[in-house]
């Protein structure tokens, strides 16, 4: 068990929703996704600019050197020319300004006077113009959790970034529907000082958010980044934790990797390895290889490439060491050779013989390189220039792991585990935004935000058990989730309140724990199939078979109702069924009459289940066993 005090682990959160407002951040186009084939496409290749002191930022010349393409697709109901950067942008949205003060005065934080857009550099093709434009709303603040208080330290405003929905190793394809809807974030001061913490900090957060009413819901609505930290190792920066319930594993595991790297420190101290050791001295071992069985090595050769290795001394053993589930230390200087080389990935001798490369190969290597009991080598396959690159990258990893842990970026993977990312940005990524004009916060617009502050938590929860008639604990799992305006949309449109309660939390999350996709649907595709069930022309207990199907399929509410075959019964098609299950059951039935009805529902609902509802089956089959005499 990690002792998280002794360690000094501090975790910083950042908070990201997208605002369900009428218009983008800096234009009139809808905050919608389009589901169009795009009507425009264009090419660009963007590249990185000097700051105003002249500095190039780190991460941004790392984006630019991978020398892709980036292809845009576009429609013209959800973007514009501001999308493309054909056009300045227009004035700060007001509505997503609101918003953000409503979260600010919630959070205790003291909006600032003026808002000033600033740019902050992306090359990575998410944005056309290169930057994405950000503002501070609100300074400082808190929140408590279980008696502690948290500070905040930021809320900002900025813009989403576009969708990608392709990419090889030439080119990324983005679509800028999702390009410039407003985004708030909420950045805590790093004083989380657990993986417990973390997530209920976060979970916190969500619920304020939530409360204003105006964040949306669905995949790609929420991202977390974290900050993580402990004594003697490095602040490391985690992209993209996009579930509430990883967060708390993605800091363990952070932990657990940064405390293995700082092992590999002591070890490789230990044994005496100097930096002056590590050298980019590079062999060319193409002849050993040429009638390897090694699939990879052939297909590069074939293509024309080479057989590129290093010699890493001091170092044997230490590549295999795990420093987080299915992640080893030879894995992260892969994961550098992969980024900064573009190679496939890397062979080391900790891992050989294996993938078709023989011992007598290994040999051969090890004694071209000069490598002894406690040395290691790598390996790569791939044009000169690509594979010189990639071990450039390996030597200069094995350097920073001399030092302990490298400060970086990690994006989050779906298990909790993280893998390099780019460099951590410096401060030259920042600078001012100087086609959107600054906008005061005027003590109206506070107090306008003031007026229309959502009450407290445990108000909306006494205002839900009032208003609905639904119980405490319905009440507040709806107000954990994303789904109370859809909620009153569906009791609007005639479902019974503790059942569009209960569908909305228990049965949705039931769902998501089957790995159904549920995040695939709209709010319209929910309230279709209420629709349906409040129109009478399927039963309650059909939502769930409904909604797993259109999650799986992208189908429609109406076509899954046809294709299950799960229109509702009239009272005459069930009494028929009713009868028929009495007459193929009697002998039990009138053995045990205690139990007839029980039984009897039980079959019939077995048949009927998702097609009608069980109140009309009750009342049908109390009949039919009173016509029979059975009571």
């Amino acid at each position: 068990m990690v002792d998280y005090s002794r360690i000094g682990l501090k975790v910083g959160l950042e908070i990201h929703r997208q605002l369900d407002t009428k218009h983008k951040l800096f234009c009139s186009c809808p905050t919608k996704l389009s589901q169009k084939k795009p009507e425009i496409v264009f090419v660009r290749r963007l590249r990185p600019t000097q700051s105003e002191l002249g500095q190039f930022d780190p991460a941004a010349l790392f984006e630019f050197k991978k020398g892709k393409i980036i292809v845009y697709e576009a429609d013209r109901e959800t973007s514009c020319l501001v999308e493309s950067d054909e056009e300045p942008p227009h004035n700060l949205n007001l509505e997503a300004v609101k918003t953000a003060l409503q979260a600010a005065l919630l959070l205790n934080s003291k909006p600032v006077d003026e808002i000033h857009v600033m740019r902050k550099i992306v090359i990575d093709g998410s944005n056309t113009c290169g930057f994405q434009r950000t503002c501070i709303v609100a300074l400082g603040g808190f929140l408590e959790v279980d008696g502690k208080r948290f500070p905040i330290q930021t809320i900002c405003l900025e813009e989403d970034a576009a969708r990608k929905v392709g990419e090889d190793e030439k080119r990324t394809v983005y679509r800028l529907d999702r390009l410039g809807i407003p985004l708030i974030e909420v950045a805590t001061a790093p004083t989380i000082s657990t993986p417990e913490e973390a997530e209920k900090v976060a979970l916190a957060i969500g619920k304020i958010l939530r409360s204003t009413g105006k964040v949306k819901r669905g995949i790609g609505s929420i991202r977390q980044d974290l900050n993580i930290s402990i004594r003697d190792g490095a602040l490391i920066e985690v992209k993209g934790v996009q579930e509430l319930n990883l967060i708390s594993k993605v800091v363990e595991y952070e932990v657990q990797r940064q405390l293995k790297l700082l092992e590999i420190r002591d070890e490789l101290k230990k044994r005496g390895l100097r930096e002056e050791e590590l050298k980019e001295e590079f062999y060319d071992v193409t002849e050993v290889f040429r009638e390897t069985k090694s699939g990879i090595i052939r297909r590069a050769l074939e293509a024309g490439g080479v057989v590129l290795a290093v010699k890493l001394p001091k170092t044997a053993g230490l590549l295999k060491v795990e420093l987080e589930p299915k992640l080893r230390f030879g894995t992260e200087l892969s994961d550098r050779a992969v980024f900064y080389g573009g190679v496939g990935g890397i062979f080391h001798t900790d891992e050989l013989p294996a993938y078709g490369i023989t011992q007598t190969e290994v040999e051969k290597v090890k004694s071209i390189l000069g490598v002894s009991g406690l040395d290691s080598a790598v390996i790569v396959a791939d044009k000169p220039e690509k594979a010189g690159d990639a071990l450039k990258a390996v030597v200069e990893r094995v350097r920073e792991a001399l030092k302990g842990v490298p400060e970086e970026t990690r994006s989050a993977k779906p298990d909790g585990t993280t893998r390099y990312m780019r460099p951590r940005p410096g401060a030259a990524r920042l600078y001012p935004e100087t086609d959107v004009p600054p906008i005061p916060i005027s003590l109206g617009m506070v107090e306008e935000a003031k007026k229309t502050l959502p009450p407290p938590i445990d108000k909306q929860v006494e205002g839900l058990m009032g208003e609905f008639k639904i119980n405490r604990k319905l009440a507040e799992q709806l107000l954990d989730s994303d789904y109370q305006g859809l909620f009153r949309r569906a009791v609007e449109v005639g479902v019974p309140p503790s059942f569009a309660a209960s569908a909305l939390t228990e049965t949705m999350k039931s769902l998501e724990r089957k790995g159904v996709p549920v995040e695939n649907l709209s709010d319209e595709d929910i309230l279709d199939v209420f629709r349906l069930i409040g129109e009478g022309k399927t039963a309650k207990e059909s939502f769930s078979t409904l909604i797993e199907w259109m999650a799986k399929t992208g189908g429609k509410a109406l076509e899954a109702l046809e294709r299950l075959g799960l229109k509702t019964l009239t009272t005459h098609e069930v009494e028929v069924v009713v009868e028929r299950k009495l007459l193929e059951n009697m002998d039990y039935l009138r053995q045990n009459p205690s139990r007839a009805f029980n039984h009897l529902m039980k079959v019939v609902m077995a048949e009927v289940r998702g097609r009608a509802e069980a109140r009309v089956v009750a009342e049908v089959v109390r009949g039919c066993l009173s016509r029979h005499g059975i009571t």
